[in-house]
């Protein structure tokens, strides 16, 4: 009875994330804005203004349940999983927060929306805060995008950072906007924010 109750949960969060990527990949969905200030070598410079999000942590065990666990918190809470009972359109791209001690996920909330139009979770484990607003270097790759090939895009955006002589702040972040069965067209970005004052 157990075994059954743990692949119905599985399956559900399966089918709620490949519901909720696919969605996020089509071109209706709303897309978190930027202004690109300039291209680099190898990746870009751009001004992310402040935006709303839901975030999400669980302990990091190096493998993908977690994550899952993540992501059908956060869908939950956008399809109706909150005090209001009030669903909240789906939007791309869904963070991975890197390089800490915790699996962090977020979902960038509808720019229509401020603080107090926002239901508040059912969960209590969801956070919802302004993102950090600022200058960030991203380097865009396509494909899948495996843990491995994610480690090696984050180390090469950080050489092309120390080439270019850009002081990183804080962690890198992994941005994916695509469903799982989608093969062509996909896109990735690596971003971290940086030190820029319009000088290099």
């Amino acid at each position: 009875m157990k075994v059954v109750s743990t692949v119905i949960v599985i399956a559900i969060v399966l089918f709620t994330l490949l519901s909720y990527m696919s969605y996020a990949s089509s071109k209706k969905v709303e897309r978190q804005k930027f202004d690109l200030i300039k291209d680099e070598n190898g990746f870009e410079v751009r001004f992310y203004p402040k935006a709303i999000m839901a975030s999400v942590s669980s302990v990091k065990h190096g493998n993908e349940k977690n994550a899952n666990q993540n992501f059908g918190r956060l869908a939950s809470y956008i399809f109706g999983g909150n005090k209001e009972d009030k669903k909240i359109a789906m939007t791309a791209p869904v963070y991975m927060e890197r390089n800490t001690e915790a699996n962090k996920m977020s979902f960038v909330l509808p720019s229509g929306y401020n603080m107090n139009d926002l239901p508040h979770p059912n969960d209590s484990t969801i956070t919802l805060h302004y993102s950090d607003e600022g200058y960030y270097a991203a380097l865009r790759f396509g494909g899948f995008a495996s843990e491995h090939k994610i480690a090696i895009k984050e180390n090469e955006l950080k050489e092309l950072l120390k080439k270019a002589g850009y002081e990183t702040v804080g962690n890198f972040n992994y941005l994916g906007y695509n469903a799982p069965w989608e093969v062509i067209n996909r896109e990735n970005d690596i971003i971290v924010k940086i030190k820029y004052e319009g000088k290099k």
